[in-house]
């Protein structure tokens, strides 16, 4: 009896030694499986739409007499193409994008108004990946018309300037992120013609721009 007493309590030793070893090699339903961090690396179009507000200014060549500067407002929407690059944390890759703009401006003691109609960016970006979080820095040009209206009529001049800002952008659902910006654009100046403005006549067109988007990375 005292034989079979021990070896029953040796067996249940062996058993309760044993259970951790077997655990340990239990399939995944027992396990919680690892999830892969995001890659940000790839080409990715999207939409996009905002708001940009700013300033412009008309100054007759070469006298210095001036509107001073005047508000411009209004909304833009459009849309992006990029690709991605990711090394380590570190996102470098290119960014174009052209909106529709309703942003414009008048002079009420001149009587003119600053337009712009379109307007596009073709960017470098530089992110930091933190999985599916990504702060990024931007810097490029920018691209687009100055419509230049006064009683006499209006004319348009197409403008290249420069642009940069700086944005946050979340990538969920699989292959979609979604994204906020500013940016900060200056147009130079535009020419206004005699047969316009009176008198040759150089307008500006800075603005500040917030914009969100939607892209899908394939």
């Amino acid at each position: 009896m005292k034989r079979f007493t021990l070896a029953a309590y040796a067996a249940l030793l062996a058993v309760v030694t044993a259970a951790p070893v077997v655990a340990a090699d239990l399939p995944l339903p027992f396990k919680a499986a690892p999830t892969a961090a995001f890659n940000w690396t790839g080409f990715y179009a999207g939409v996009n739409g905002g708001y940009g507000w700013g300033k412009s200014n008309w100054t007759v060549s070469g006298t210095g007499a001036t509107t001073g500067d005047f508000d411009t407002t209004g909304a833009m929407v459009g849309g992006t193409v990029g690709y991605n690059l990711q090394m380590s944390q570190f996102v470098v890759g290119f960014e174009g994008d052209i909106d529709a703009s309703w942003v414009k401006g008048t002079d009420a003691t001149a009587c003119c108004q600053t337009a712009n109609d379109w307007f596009a960016t073709a960017r470098a970006r530089l992110g930091y990946a933190m999985d599916r979080w990504m702060p990024f820095v931007t810097g490029g040009a920018a691209f687009g018309d100055v419509k230049m209206t006064t009683a006499a009529g209006s004319e348009t001049a197409t403008r290249i300037g420069w642009t940069a800002g700086a944005g946050l952008e979340y990538a969920f659902m699989g292959a979609w992120s979604a994204k906020i910006e500013y940016l900060y654009a200056d147009l130079g100046n535009a020419s206004c013609s005699v047969a316009t403005c009176g008198a040759a006549t150089d307008v500006s067109f800075k603005a500040n721009i917030v914009r969100g988007g939607i892209d899908y990375h394939f």
